[in-house]
């Protein structure tokens, strides 16, 4: 295909799913309206100088919410620098949502073409941005963490080939980057991700001559990838213990089972579980039931190894989508925090579209093209009805930064000693529960308020911000000691001042575990910085 052609089919294909998106507004989804309150919540921690935030000042009507440090950081990250450079935060969760699909078609088409042809790594390219689950993603489920995830699957995989052709260690911080990348773009995508780069990493070994150095170089891209993105997933893990994260999910799996007629075809909708479709796509199934024939008329070892992998990595996603997986399930706690089982359409999302790049590899020459425009109209026209938003929301910026009466998820990032959600704004900052003083706040930021408190009396006070691991209350700069586990006053930080003038310092700072999280990335990032700076210079 001439390089202007294939250019342009690129842009078209890519920017096809995302014209809904220049509208005006915010398109109305499950999650989108509290994707932005998130955005607006890091904002504000970023123009307060926290460079990782954590905490959500502004959400569960105005008490404040750890779920920052449980969500996926990198989408608010980038629609914060947007956002910096004049977009609203509409426009600018917008933008990443149109960055998810665009991105992911380039990257998907890069990978796939360094070991197949032009035409079928554009239709696997074009079949991973069309999947009937990447516009849900999109215009129905509204998941900014999720569809972004997909930028960087084909990214690291991109990589990690180009170590593997190359045996040039220059690709190792890109590769690396691109892996950590994928880790803060969604957690739970990595997961089910990550399994296939590492086997993908142990299929190079085996087809290279040069096994000793692509063993080192993979296994330290992979600590690379690990390491830069620990200030997020390490507190991530061992501090979700401290939140309602198990309880919430236990069980909530069994309603979202899928069944074999609803993976084939389900009619499109923008309802909630249970309701939109779950379908894989025509040409997606097309491309797994053929693959059988493709593995074994393929004389290739290492393409047949390929082949089989992406078909066992298929039928495992289907598997535990069934309730016949329910064992699965109720022993594994890890999959219940997934929460839906349909979730696992990422991996065949994925796994489909290589499989349908591989089938068009295989088809003579002299019919591949005629093949895959014939593919590409049924594609297309399978999809019409997916690419347009449901209706539009439009709201100030004031909206989303200021007091947001939810916690933008389910519950289950709430400390696990306060209630799930809180339900109503609290009358003041802080109040009086006992005895008489005078209240003044002096400063107030996301993770720092500041009070002079006259009390008249010994005084017991609560600060109307729920207590999570990292709160401290100093009163004239020592430390008190807090009580939050009143079943008057559920997660609440309760504690006395003397008769007197006092400054109250109520702080949120990293406990050592994200402390020593927040160091191992530093440590990375310089030495990714050192590591680069070396190649230039010896360049």
């Amino acid at each position: 295909m001439n390089k202007r052609l294939l250019f342009i089919a690129i842009i078209i294909f890519s920017i096809i799913p995302v014209v809904s998106l220049l509208h005006g507004g915010l398109p109305i989804t499950h999650d989108g309206k509290d994707q932005v309150a998130r955005i607006a919540n890091f904002y504000i921690n970023l123009k307060d100088g926290n460079l990782i935030p954590r905490w959500a000042p502004n959400l569960n009507w105005g008490y404040g919410h750890p779920i920052l440090e449980f969500l996926y950081p990198l989408p608010s990250y980038l629609a914060s620098f947007f956002h910096f450079f004049g977009l609203s935060f509409i426009d600018s969760a917008k933008v990443v949502f149109a960055l998810g699909m665009i991105l992911s078609l380039i990257f998907m088409y890069m990978w796939l073409s360094l070991f197949l042809g032009e035409f079928p790594a554009l239709f696997g390219a074009i079949l991973y941005v069309y999947a009937p689950y990447r516009f849900i993603d999109l215009y129905v489920r509204g998941d900014i963490g999720e569809n972004l995830a997909f930028v960087f699957m084909p990214l690291t995989l991109y990589f990690i080939y180009k170590l593997y052709k190359s045996n040039n260690y220059k690709f190792l911080v890109p590769g690396g980057i691109s892996l950590a990348f994928l880790i803060l773009a969604h957690n739970a995508v990595a997961l089910m991700f990550i399994p296939f780069i590492i086997f993908y990493c142990f299929y190079l070994i085996i087809i290279s001559k040069d096994k000793k150095f692509l063993i080192s170089h993979f296994s330290f891209l992979i600590f690379l990838g690990f390491s830069l993105s620990a200030f997020f997933w390490i507190p991530g893990l061992l501090e979700g213990k401290y939140t309602l994260r198990n309880i919430v999910t236990a069980g909530g799996y069994l309603d979202s089972f899928v069944n074999f007629k609803e993976l084939v075809y389900g009619q499109w909708s923008y309802g909630g579980n249970g309701e939109f479709t779950v379908q894989l796509g025509i040409i997606q199934w097309f491309s797994l039931i053929v693959s059988p024939f493709i593995f074994y008329f393929n004389k290739k070892k290492k393409n047949r190894i390929l082949i089989l992998s992406l078909i066992v990595y298929t039928l495992c996603a289907l598997f535990i989508m069934f309730p016949v997986s329910n064992f699965l399930w109720k022993r594994i706690m890890l999959l219940q925090n997934f929460q839906f089982s349909w979730r696992f359409l990422t991996i065949t999302v994925f796994s489909t579209a290589v499989l349908g790049a591989l089938f068009l590899n295989a088809v003579s020459n002299k019919y591949k093209k005629f093949a895959f425009v014939m593919l590409i109209l049924v594609i297309l026209f399978f999809s019409r009805n997916y690419w347009h938003a449901n209706g539009y929301l439009s709201k100030p910026d004031s909206f989303f930064a200021g007091i947001y009466s939810g916690t933008t998820d389910t519950g289950e990032s709430a400390p696990i000693w306060s209630v799930r959600f809180m339900g109503k704004e609290p009358k003041a900052f802080m109040q009086i529960i006992n005895g008489k003083a005078n209240i003044q706040v002096i400063d107030r930021s996301a993770t720092n308020h500041l009070y002079k408190v006259v009390a008249l009396n010994k005084t017991r006070l609560v600060e109307n911000t729920l207590y999570f691991p990292g709160w401290e209350v100093l009163v004239d700069n020592k430390p008190v000691s807090v009580q939050f586990q009143d079943p008057r006053y559920r997660g609440l930080m309760t504690f006395y001042v003397a008769k007197g003038t006092h400054f109250v310092d109520i702080k949120f700072e990293e406990t050592k575990l994200r402390l020593i999280s927040d160091w191992i990335s530093i440590f990375t990032i310089f030495f990714v910085l050192a590591f680069s700076g070396v190649w230039f210079v010896r360049r």
